[in-house]
Order: structure tokens, then sequence, then C-alpha cells
């Protein structure tokens, strides 16, 4: 790896295309993120990127690197080659540089109510029951962040307007949780979608958190077909946990490390000494 690496960015301005080119100094655990944070503070404060938590929690420093999106805080420039080829997430309306546009993807999300579905009056204020085994059907699909590069990879997305990898695996994850009873809803929103993912499986190969959206609209295609031929049988959704005595301890999960329990009653004994 040279001391010096030429990225090259594809930028956009008032409707208009163009190119810059920058020689950036790299340093031993240097980041995507942080070479264009140099790239800002010292040769170009025109440069227009997102990027929030530096951690890859927040999902706003996604862009393509090199032909692939990536998170910008997330990628070594190590890992890229001595010339490094940027643009903003394909799919996406530009809006300036390698800012885009995440409105419609927003919007699409939004299509397939990425929330608890419940009948009647609830009280939110409350836990209801699930089961590890529950939890475990769909929580893989939680760690989503909405950075949207699965919908820039997805050939799909190229194509045609489509709510997209990300939106179909959401419609599952709250589809497959026991606490919910919105399928009915979310189906009606999803049907004419289901069809068109090809199993390329480009949206699961770039998710930084493993999510898998691709599984997610298999599973979510094979829970629409069985309502299809077996019609609506309603799943009763979870109910509310009782509301625990006055003075009744509150249950801990037991200790999955050797000692772990010793060591916490030591910890107890001198706090209570204290």
């Amino acid at each position: 790896m040279s001391e010096k690496v030429r990225i090259i960015v594809k930028r956009f301005r008032k409707g208009e295309w163009f190119h810059s080119e920058y020689e950036v100094p790299v340093e031993r655990g240097m980041t995507l993120l942080e070479a264009l944070q140099w790239i800002k503070e010292n040769l170009d404060r025109t440069l227009a990127f997102r990027a929030n938590c530096r951690m890859g929690l927040c999902g706003s420093c996604g862009l393509t690197a090199n032909g692939e999106p990536v998170l910008a805080c997330e990628t070594q420039v190590s890992s890229l080659g001595e010339e490094i080829e940027l643009e903003p997430l394909r799919n996406f309306p530009p809006i300036r540089d390698l800012v885009v546009d995440f409105t419609p993807f927003l919007e699409k999300q939004r299509e397939v109510k990425p929330h608890l579905i419940r009948e009647g009056k609830e009280d939110w204020s409350r836990e209801y029951f699930q089961s590890k085994e529950e939890l475990d059907s769909y929580i893989q699909f939680t760690y989503c962040i909405s950075c949207g590069l699965c919908y820039s990879a997805c050939p799909t997305s190229s194509l045609r307007d489509w709510l997209g990898p990300q939106a179909l695996m959401t419609a599952y994850r709250f589809s497959a949780d026991s606490r919910d009873s919105g399928f009915r809803e979310r189906l009606e929103a999803v049907k004419d979608h289901l069809g068109f993912c090809h199993l390329a499986n480009s949206c699961s190969e770039v998710c930084p958190k493993g999510v898998d959206p691709s599984l997610g609209i298999q599973l979510l295609r094979r829970k629409a077909n069985r309502f299809s031929l077996l019609g609506d049988r309603k799943r009763k959704p979870r109910g509310l946990v009782p509301p625990r005595e006055k003075g009744e301890p509150i249950p801990y999960p037991e200790p999955t490390v050797e000692g772990a329990e010793e060591e916490i009653i030591r910890i107890l004994k001198a706090k209570a000494k204290e």
C-alpha cells in the first residue's frame, strides 16, 4: 500500500455530473469516512457527504466505493487499492455530491406499516408476552439500520419503482412478531411487489449488519402463499404480562458465564456493607 491514495469522486451539482480528484495521505486504520473528512478539512471545503455516528450504527454514510455500496465509516482505505472511485448510492435521487435523497426510500418503508398493529385499544405502557423461540424467529431482521445499501445494490431497483428489499424485509419482521396482528393490512401493501425479487442476493451481500433482506423476502412470500391457500387463520397475538405483586422479586436470568453468580453475590454483599 502506498503512502498516498488517489480518490476520484463523482459529484452532482445543479443537474450536472462531474469528477474531482484528490490525493490523500493514508495512515494505518484510516477509514473511508476519515479520508473524506481529511479532504474536506484540507483540500476542498465544498465536498458534500453525510456522516453521523462513525461506528456503523446510524447508516448515514452510505456511498458507492469502487462500484460496491458500503458504509464509509466501516470501510478501510487500505482495502480499496491505490485508486478509489466514489459515487453516490445508486437507485437514489442525487441531491449534492455524495448526498442522496432518502425520502422515497423512507416512504416505501412507511407503506408497510413498520410498527406493531393490535386490534382494539391497547396499553402500550405494559410488557407483552413473548417467548425466546418467538423472538428468535424474527430478531435478525430487527438489526436493520435503514442505511439503503441493499436498495442501492438491488438490480430490480435499477429497473423499476418497487418497495425494495428493505421495506419487504421490514414487512416480514413485524408480521412474524407474535405480538402483532396486522399481516392482512401489510399484505395489501406488498402483494404486488413480492414477485419482483429475482433472488440475486445482492442486498444480503452488502448488508453491513448481516440482516439478510433476501431471506426476509422469501419468508414473506411463504407467509403470503400460506395465507392465499389456507385463508385468514388469524393468530391470536400474545397478551400482557400480568403486573407483579407488591414486594415480588424481579426474576433475573441465570448467569451464562462460569463463576458469574458468585461474583454477583460478592458485589451485592460489598455494596450492602457500604
